[in-house]
């Protein structure tokens, strides 16, 4: 069998102002690529302010159609922007479907669904999480490689934690029906939903105070969920905890680089990396 050639396979390669508008849009490599990305950090930052001010009685009655200008102003602006990033990438349904596909996707949204439906608009604050952009930006790789241990340690620790929090409910559960029992609806236990209301506030050492046992049975069981609610809360702690302590650190920050793959936006390759590590396109 042939030996793959990854040279040959890329005689079908983007046209030059293609590849040249992935390397502005995804790339925070060259001068370009990180100057458009500081000016769509401050237009985020922008238009989150924006959508921030538009809540401020005071000023909204005085710069209302002003602020409203804005905003569309940045929609427009960030909708051509999710534009230019599916022409310029060879699978931009790899790019709608990633995380940051459909955070800029959501952070344009609103604001159309704002002119059949009244509200939506103050859901634009979803713009903040585009400026996990920063860390390309600054090539802080430190930062990129932290997150990829917390993230495979929380995919370790999902279905320990799942069985974990069903343990909990089973107790929540239990343990609100005694106090129904116990100190009933004229103590403010009207039901045992409620009960169990009261069960979560407490056990999770939040305590509003809105209901309280009365009776010295119902203190006594209220003092035992009050003491699990320690243990509870540091179990969650102790599985991710001990999945990132499996996790193996990267041997050099500096072995893993910003550059987005032209074909999947897949990033975090290695600094000497030819090809993508995940789809063998040609970096």
């Amino acid at each position: 069998m042939a030996k793959l050639d990854f040279e040959k396979i890329d005689k079908k390669a983007a046209p030059d102002w293609k590849v040249k508008m992935h390397e502005v849009i995804f790339e925070a490599d060259t001068p370009s690529g990180k100057l458009f990305d500081v000016i769509l950090l401050w237009a985020i930052l922008a238009s989150v302010i924006t959508v921030m001010l538009e809540t401020v009685d005071s000023i909204n009655v005085e710069y209302r159609d002003f602020l409203i200008i804005l905003e569309w102003v940045f929609t427009i602006l960030f909708s051509i922007e999710y534009v230019f990033r599916l022409i310029s990438i060879n699978k931009p349904w790899k790019y709608v479907t990633s995380f940051m596909g459909i955070v800029d996707l959501l952070s344009i949204l609103p604001t159309y669904i704002s002119l059949i439906v009244a509200g939506p608009q103050y859901l634009l604050v979803i713009r903040t999480v585009r400026l996990l952009r920063i860390f390309r930006i600054l090539k802080l790789t430190r930062y990129i490689s932290e997150a990829n241990i917390l993230k495979n340690a929380l995919r370790a620790s999902a279905v320990k934690i799942i069985v974990f929090i069903g343990g909990v409910v089973v107790l929540v559960l239990i343990m609100g029906t005694l106090m129904y029992i116990i100190e009933g609806p004229e103590h403010g236990f009207t039901s045992i939903p409620t009960s169990m209301y009261w069960t979560i506030v407490t056990i999770t050492t939040v305590g509003y105070g809105d209901i309280a046992p009365s009776t010295t049975l119902g203190q006594t069981l209220a003092s035992v969920i009050m003491l699990l609610g320690y243990g509870i809360i540091a179990v969650p702690t102790g599985i991710v905890g001990g999945e990132i302590a499996k996790s193996k650190m990267p041997r050099d920050e500096d072995e893993i680089t910003t550059q987005s793959c032209p074909h999947c936006s897949k990033d975090g390759h290695d600094y000497n990396a030819k090809h993508c590590k995940y789809c063998g396109e040609k970096l």
